[in-house]
């Protein structure tokens, strides 16, 4: 069976200042979700399930939707602030949505394969796509443990050069499994180097070598159980908030934690890159642009 690809489409990037996941960074037009839709059909996906919200519907479709399906199948699914489990209500002043973790869940109806997740505005190339595929093809989950894994990439190569990021910062023991996600919230180049500062203003200096998870995950079905039972106890402790959100890396950490999961890590030594900032847009085309000299990618996708 050939495995479907989630991409979380529904953020507006509020860092950014707008629909980035529209905005176009081929030299015909393209998006980084093109790329991806052209990167998840070479390796072998069968379906696209997009997660949107219902306000950025029409544009969505028209712009990128409607022009992938005489290439592979194509469904959406739609993340709302609203769609809770029957015994919680979201509070009446908070806008932010419930995060990756929710935004999963809004698909859970219609995936019934083993399947990627991935976010609509990060550019993570083909050998991710690839490796992740080929994990999928042949993974099932055994009577007690659910069998993920998670495509790694090197700190280093994930960063900005206006502003600070937040990644997931891996531990992966002997076995490339993966063993715990610490989340890294404000990772900056300085000109001592990589550092970290957290909440409380201390400061840890990386090598940029670390492996960090970018939200590029591969589970089967039964992530989903899972999900509803972890996205209720957090309701429960943090429901009342008007900005908390129910991470899937968070989620994913505690299934391994409880061993209910093993992570397997597929390491990906590209390049990745994505417009966390207006400023790195350029540099975005331009890394497109090398690929395409490099005939990694063809002058017009479709």
């Amino acid at each position: 069976m050939k495995p479907t690809l989630v991409i979380l489409a529904a953020g507006m990037g509020s860092r950014y200042g707008g629909l980035k996941q529209l905005d176009q960074i081929g030299p015909s037009g393209e998006t980084i979700i093109d790329y991806s839709v052209f990167d998840a059909i070479r390796a072998g996906f069968g379906k696209i399930i997009f997660i949107i919200r219902k306000d950025i519907e029409e544009a969505f479709k028209n712009q990128l939707g409607n022009r992938y399906a005489k290439l592979i199948s194509v469904e959406y699914a739609y993340q709302n602030i609203d769609d809770l489990p029957d015994k919680f209500s979201c509070p009446k002043e908070r806008i932010k949505p419930w995060g990756t973790g929710q935004a999963v869940l809004a698909a859970a109806d219609i995936v019934k394969e083993p399947f990627a997740v991935i976010n609509a505005d990060d550019f993570y190339g083909r050998n991710a796509f690839r490796k992740t595929a080929d994990y999928l093809k042949k993974t099932e989950d055994s009577q007690t443990t659910a069998n993920y894994c998670m495509c790694g990439f090197d700190l280093g190569k994930t960063l900005s050069d206006f502003g600070s990021v937040s990644r997931g910062l891996c531990s992966i023991d002997s076995n490339n499994e993966l063993s715990d996600v610490k989340e890294l919230i404000k990772i900056e180049k300085t000109a001592e180097g990589i550092i970290n500062t957290e909440k409380n203003g201390e400061t840890t200096k990386l090598t940029g070598n670390e492996v960090v998870s970018m939200n590029m995950w591969g589970f089967t079905p039964s992530i989903f159980s899972h999900l509803t039972c972890m996205f209720e106890e957090f309701l429960l402790k943090r429901g009342k908030e008007l900005k908390s959100e129910f991470f899937l890396p968070f989620a994913v950490d505690q299934l391994i934690k409880e061993k209910k999961a093993i992570v397997k890590v597929l390491n990906s030594h590209d390049n990745w890159f994505g417009v966390t900032y207006q400023e790195d847009k350029p540099i975005v085309i331009e890394n497109v642009s090398k690929l395409i000299s490099a005939n990694v990618y063809p002058e017009k996708l479709f």
